[in-house]
């Protein structure tokens, strides 16, 4: 197994495609596993003739602040942002009373995405929980060959009218993506407006907006406001109209939905603490049951362990998140993935005819040789 500086470097050169004198920004947590692995970038990034900054913040879980010196550094605009957290980076409290609207149009409330998809000004990786197992496992991968069935899914994913996903645990349901656009995750965030995790391995969009029909049952693992949990007993999700009206299950299911009433709150505070309009604060709380995401995953390294970083992009699976979706007409202030196995994926395109893509968890046609 390569040792943190040599899986470091492979990751800034073939990832980032890291240049001379490029300004590095670093983010991490003090005394942590995430620490050590930040601390190889830096050391790495300068040998490669960087010039990279690592700075540390208390741990960040999902409704917190980022502290005002690291949104301070990302206004500085580097031309690389690493967050190797153990949970977030941390919301921007500035950019959520009033959002910035960038050159495509669209509003966003965080000065990183502002920066990395509202203008395009740097390229990042972010990777929150990562530890020192997983960075070593999942980051020295075949990025070629991960690139190439991201391709082939792209393509297919951006034609196509209608996904509907069924699985043996009882997942039946169908959304629109018409008009939605996928978006990869495979490692290449080598050109400014690219970024994306390490461990990297999906291919994902957003369902259409309150399109989604059907029943969910997550039986993989699945993200909680107070960390992710391998799921024991199946979650059951009834979603009508794109929003998790029904929540069925154990212990697990329960925790869902308390996660949920906590992003419905977290909006109401924000009225009360930031100063929030109450109809942006409403529709941030509603969303908050709103169908997000829709991914595939594509890393042959990763495994399910009960940390979302890496389950999401286990091959194999599929993962659905609750909250904020990706095309920002849905805003929330959480996005919690749930994985499904050993899904089979149909895509009904334009043309009404129905092209499997996966079938009980193996991909078809030769999407991934």
């Amino acid at each position: 197994m390569p040792s943190l500086s040599e899986t470091a470097h492979i990751a800034l050169a073939q990832c980032l495609e890291l240049k001379e004198s490029e300004k590095v920004l670093i983010v991490t947590n003090p005394d942590t596993e995430q620490a050590e692995i930040a601390e190889a970038f830096r050391d790495e990034a300068a040998s490669m003739g960087a010039r990279p900054e690592l700075i540390y913040q208390p741990v960040k879980a999902q409704g917190e602040f980022a502290e005002d010196y690291v949104v301070r550094a990302i206004e500085a605009r580097p031309d690389v942002v690493l967050s190797i957290s153990t949970e977030k980076l941390g919301k921007d409290r500035i950019r959520l009373a009033a959002p910035l609207v960038g050159a495509d149009g669209r509003p966003y409330d965080h000065i990183f995405d502002y920066l990395l998809h509202g203008v395009r000004a740097l390229r990042a990786i972010w990777s929150p929980s990562i530890t020192r197992d997983m960075f070593l496992r999942t980051v020295p991968v075949d990025y070629a060959a991960m690139r190439d069935a991201a391709d082939r899914l792209e393509i297919l994913l951006n034609e196509a009218a209608v996904i509907m996903v069924r699985s043996p645990a009882g997942t039946d349901i169908s959304f629109s993506v018409f008009g939605r656009k996928a978006k990869r995750d495979d490692g290449d965030f080598r050109c400014a407006g690219k970024g994306g995790n390490l461990p990297a391995g999906e291919v994902f969009l957003s369902p259409a907006v309150k399109s989604a029909e059907g029943t969910i049952v997550f039986d993989g693992s699945i993200s909680d406001v107070d960390g992710d949990i391998v799921i024991q007993s199946p979650i059951v999700c009834t979603v009508k109209g794109g929003y998790v009206l029904g929540i069925e299950g154990g212990d697990e299911a329960r925790r869902l939905e308390k996660a949920l009433e906590y992003g419905l709150n977290m909006a109401s505070n924000l009225v009360r603490i930031q100063g929030m309009a109450p109809e942006l604060a409403l529709s941030y709380g509603t969303n908050a049951r709103h169908l997000g995401e829709f991914g595939i995953g594509l890393n042959p390294a990763a495994r399910i362990g009960g940390n979302m970083l890496e389950d999401e992009k286990v091959m194999g699976t599929v993962h659905f998140a609750i909250g904020a979706n990706y095309d920002d007409d849905a805003p929330a202030l959480i996005h919690l993935d749930g994985l499904v196995k050993s899904p089979t994926v149909v895509l009904l395109m334009p043309t009404g005819e129905e092209l499997v893509v996966m079938e009980h968890g193996a991909f078809v046609d030769s999407f991934v040789d």
